[in-house]
C-alpha cells in the first residue's frame, strides 16, 4: 500500500505562483503507483486536475489547468509536484493527492486518498 501527505498550500496572489508536494511513503516502490492531484472548490465536487505515472513516465493535465500547472515527480525523494502558475481566484480549493495503479480514468476516483493541503488565491 501507500501512504500519501500533502503540502504547499497556503494564500496565494492572483498571477503568483506556488508549488505543492505530494510526499509517498509504504511498503511498494515509487515507481509502482500513478499519482494524481485532485481539487475540490467550495460547494464543488472533488475534480481530478493532473496525473503521473511513475512507472511509464507519463502525465496527463486536465484542460482547466494546461499550460499553467505541471505535475512532475522526483523518485530520489517519494514525492510527486503540482507547480502552479499563474494562479486565478477560481484556483481556490482543498487540493489532494491520490494513488492507483495507473492514470487511465483517474478522474473516476484512486484507491489511496491523503489529507488535502488548502490553496486560496486573493488580492
Amino acid at each position: 500500500d501507500v501512504q500519501l501527505q500533502a503540502s504547499g498550500g497556503g494564500l496565494v496572489r492572483p498571477g503568483e505562483s506556488l508549488r505543492l508536494s505530494c510526499a509517498t511513503s509504504g511498503s511498494s516502490s515509487f515507481h509502482e503507483w500513478a499519482i494524481a492531484w485532485f481539487r475540490q472548490a467550495p460547494g464543488k465536487e472533488r475534480y481530478g486536475i493532473a496525473c503521473i505515472d511513475n512507472n511509464k513516465g507519463t502525465t496527463i493535465h486536465d484542460d482547466s489547468v494546461k499550460g499553467r500547472f505541471t505535475i512532475s515527480g522526483d523518485a530520489a525523494k517519494d514525492t510527486v509536484y503540482l507547480q502552479m502558475n499563474s494562479v486565478i481566484p477560481e484556483d481556490t480549493a482543498v487540493y489532494y493527492c491520490a494513488a492507483d495503479y495507473e492514470c487511465t480514468g483517474y478522474g473516476r476516483g484512486m484507491a489511496y486518498w491523503g489529507k488535502g493541503t488548502q490553496v486560496t488565491v486573493s488580492s
